[in-house]
């Protein structure tokens, strides 16, 4: 079985294809659910890494996620074809082949199962959960809803004299904002497509959303109550879906890297998002940039702050996120990729990733209509319907599900594919622990010095990030000595510790004189022991991030 493409996964599809590839490759893919969601649907995460070569928790590891946003089905193909890409390419692809034998991947492919599957049959937006929250009951005015039952919720416009909509002068299917000057001509009044609870017949608010909830605002790191943060719960990880996943990600500590596959802006972003960059110890902030340069070359999606280019207010922050916390809290590389740029796609440029939907100049509308156009879906020309409470309006517009959202299904392959790559990437820049070399030396009557060298053999440091050094959250490198009955230690401890290794990062350009050129990356154990020849001694070599390494010795 392989991805498919023609269509966005239900739950039901998806369990079939993660089933279907545990049954097909069953030494490279293990699925198990990590928790439950609100209504009670499992929430299943694959592991894959080649199991004749160690298992998953003895090698570093890079974790993703996707969907936490009901709409966002997008995040959950490119995730399924994360791991269709692993499995199919192990044994045919290089690059796939390595790195599935010495990394793990950790992959929820739908951390929001409830508010996929009712989005999916009813094509209401709703941000996140399903749970209402923080009322139990629907507040009186305009409800989002499929009014008329064509499977889309769009927009409704009336002709309002006071309207603030005018068509546009080259293609009036599309509305722009009428000038403080216009006085003469059509203008409407523009509504979301919906039915209004307890309506008056003179005023129309728009109700909040029932389902409040935002599951990535739920997170421990810099949490803040709903008057600072809109949708972040009552409590940290309050939601099911966010305790499992950092259960999850607690519970493997061999975590490096993390991505969360959101939509839409083209675009990936990193921390912090409420800290400027000079907050960073600075070979982190150097760590994210270098990552961030492969992922705008791998992908063509630029990597950019949170903080410095991505706020949705210019005086507030965002609170609660994931990227913060695994960053901040673990001290591993978070990101987020906001999958699919219609403006780009358009062969639009220079413009701000979240101002432009604020305000945009006309014509970039004509673009993007002119590209719905030509991929046949993305706006629905204005039709007439007679509305149960309003009268006469007509139905029509931009779908923001299918176009905004997320990309049209004949760009979505085309969207994804290259994504795989940047997760390829961020596995194989963490920390590889080796045994470099086991030798053992006759130094007397049945005594032998015993030398192991361990080496980083990876790009970044055994700690990973500077910031896991300042939060004490990494553990130094474990040695044990494994002896055969009989023999006896004289000299050095049976487990050692051997500190961290530096890794390859640092090492941009060998003019730079703070390059650090020693054997960095590199240690050594040493000890003596009395045993019989031809005794078997073992080694092995343990770090929570950078894998485990076993070697042996024949005397």
């Amino acid at each position: 079985m392989r991805v498919r493409y023609d269509r966005f996964y239900d739950y039901a599809a998806l369990l079939e294809t993660l089933n279907a590839w545990t049954a097909e490759f069953p030494s490279l893919l293990g699925v198990e659910p990590i928790g439950t969601s609100y209504e009670g649907r499992e929430i299943p995460l694959a592991t894959v890494t080649n199991l004749e070569t160690g298992p998953p928790l003895e090698k570093p590891a890079i974790f993703v996620h996707a969907q936490i946003h009901a709409m966002e089905f997008t995040g959950t193909t490119a995730a399924l074809a994360l791991v269709d890409r692993l499995l199919h390419g192990h044994g045919s692809d290089e690059r796939v082949t390595h790195a599935v034998d010495t990394r793990t991947f950790y992959v929820v492919p739908r951390v929001n199962p409830d508010g996929a599957e009712a989005g999916l049959a009813d094509g209401r937006w709703r941000r996140s959960s399903v749970r209402p929250y923080p009322r139990e009951e629907p507040e009186d005015g305009l409800h989002r809803e499929d009014v008329d039952g064509d499977g889309r919720v769009l927009y409704m416009r009336i002709p309002d004299s006071n309207g603030s909509w005018k068509p546009h002068p080259d293609d009036p299917r599309l509305l722009v904002a009428r000038r403080p000057d216009d006085l003469a001509g059509h203008f409407y009044r523009v509504l979301p497509e919906g039915t209004i609870r307890n309506w008056d017949g003179v005023t129309i608010p728009i109700a909040p959303a029932l389902e409040g909830l935002d599951l990535n605002r739920n997170w421990p790191a810099e949490w803040a109550p709903e008057s600072e943060q809109q949708g972040a719960g009552p409590y940290p990880t309050s939601e099911p879906e966010v305790r499992a996943l950092v259960q999850a990600i607690v519970d493997r500590r061999n975590i490096t890297s993390y991505v969360g596959y959101h939509t839409f802006s083209g675009v990936h972003l990193r921390p912090w998002s409420g800290h400027p960059d000079d907050d960073f110890p600075v070979a982190d902030l150097r760590a994210f940039k270098l990552m961030g340069e492969e992922a705008m070359r791998l992908t063509g999606y630029p990597a950019i702050s949170i903080f410095h280019d991505f706020k949705y207010h210019p005086k507030q922050v965002i609170r609660g996120g994931d990227v913060d916390w695994v960053y901040d809290h673990l001290g591993a590389y978070g990101w987020v990729t906001e999958f699919w740029s219609p403006q780009r796609a358009a062969g639009l440029d220079g413009y701000h990733f979240i101002e432009w939907i604020r305000e945009h100049p006309p014509e970039d509308d004509l673009a993007l209509i002119k590209l719905a156009d030509e991929l046949g879906e993305g706006y629905v020309d204005w039709y007439p319907f007679e509305h149960p409470q309003l009268g006469r309006v007509e139905i029509g517009g931009w779908d923001l599900v299918r176009f905004w959202f997320n990309p049209p299904l004949s760009r979505l392959e085309q969207e994804l594919s290259p994504h795989a790559d940047f997760a390829l990437f961020l596995a194989l820049v963490s920390p590889r622990l080796e045994a470099r070399s086991f030798e053992a030396t006759p130094v007397g009557d049945r005594a032998y010095r015993l030398r192991l060298v361990l080496e980083n053999a990876g790009w970044l440091p055994t700690n990973v990030s500077e910031k896991a050094l300042e939060r004490k959250i990494v553990r130094p490198i474990e040695v044990e000595l494994e002896l055969p009955d009989g023999a006896r230690l004289a000299a050095g401890r049976a487990r050692e510790e051997a500190g961290q290794l530096g890794g390859r990062i640092e090492r941009r350009s060998v003019t730079w004189w703070g390059v650090d050129h020693s054997t960095s990356e590199r240690t050594k154990v040493d000890w003596v022991v009395e045993a019989k020849p031809g005794d078997r001694i073992g080694v092995v070599a343990r770090h929570e991030r950078a894998g485990t390494a076993r070697a042996e010795v024949v005397l």
